[in-house]
């Protein structure tokens, strides 16, 4: 239906076949009600016998006719079958032109609403399903964020750590160097008790002997735990140089002059020298140098 066009009432299927069902029985019917009618009206039909004996017998008087009453007629009741119900065909509503139309501007009405409740539902999926992806980005910004944070707070505290212990270096250092001249001072100043001379002093802070600076190295080595890696290219040195106090023991932490770019190595040689303390006198002069350098080799060990 268009708006040009009026509104035709689609015709019912089997219309016909209907009524020739309903005339066939009206037709039954109006047969049997014939028939019915004709059979009661029908009178019965009578039938008379005379009987005769052969006995003579002597003739009765007649009888005095005596008046018959009329017989009275009885009602005729007709019986009247009840008519069989008969189908009832439904005809098709008529509908109007202005309630179709009506209905199909309703119908016009609840579809529209019904696909801009299917837009308004599927805009709030996607609003949900943004604001989800939202939450996620920013739940992994602020988790890189934190991160970075943390991150910044361990560097800041190794700075912290690494500028610590090198001021304590230089405060050891110059404590190892304050306490280094008094010691000169005491043994070139031939204070009593100090055992030796001002030569004595001069060839402490000289030049070691050789045999006696193997003897350290050897000692050093002896207590050197490393383990050579099979890839290792050369046999590069690290140095050390080390204050030592009359007993032999350290005088501060050793220093590294030279690295052999094997920082485990580096390590135990330092651990080394650390675990070496007292070192022992010289044979010639009976004194322990002030001052020690080692150099050491990880594939001599």
């Amino acid at each position: 239906m268009t708006d040009e066009t009026p509104y035709i009432v689609p015709k019912e299927p089997g219309r016909w076949r209907a009524l020739t069902f309903a005339a066939l029985m009206h037709a039954l019917l109006f047969a049997f009600l014939w028939i019915g009618v004709r059979w009661q009206n029908d009178t019965p039909a009578t039938i008379e016998a005379e009987v005769w004996s052969p006995e003579i017998h002597e003739a009765a008087p007649l009888p005095v006719p005596q008046k018959e009453p009329e017989p009275q007629s009885k009602p005729v009741v007709k019986e009247v079958p009840q008519p069989k119900s008969e189908p009832k065909v439904e005809e098709p509503p008529v509908v109007k032109p202005d309630i179709a139309l009506e209905q199909e501007k309703k119908r016009k009405a609840e579809e529209k609403r019904r696909h801009e409740e299917e837009l308004r539902k599927e805009k709030e999926k996607e609003k949900e399903k943004k604001r989800l992806e939202e939450d996620r980005v920013a739940k992994i910004k602020e988790q890189e964020e934190v991160k970075r944070l943390e991150k910044e707070k361990a560097e800041k505290a190794k700075k912290e750590a690494a500028e610590k212990k090198r001021k304590q270096d230089e405060a050891d250092a110059k404590q190892l160097a304050k306490a280094r001249e008094e010691e000169m001072r005491r043994i070139t100043g031939g204070v009593p008790g100090s055992g030796g001379t001002g030569e004595q002093a001069r060839s402490q802070g000289g030049r070691a002997d050789a045999s006696y600076m193997q003897k350290i190295v050897a000692r050093i080595k002896s207590n050197t735990v490393f383990n050579v890696p099979p890839d290792l290219v050369g046999n590069p040195a690290v140095e050390y140089v080390f204050d030592l106090l009359p007993d032999g023991t350290l005088r501060g932490a050793p220093r590294k002059v030279k690295s052999s770019n094997v920082p485990g190595f580096d390590e135990a040689v330092l651990r080394a020298i650390e675990k070496s303390q007292p070192f022992p006198r010289e044979p010639k002069t009976g004194n322990v140098p002030s001052q020690l350098n080692t150099s050491h080799r990880p594939k001599e060990q």
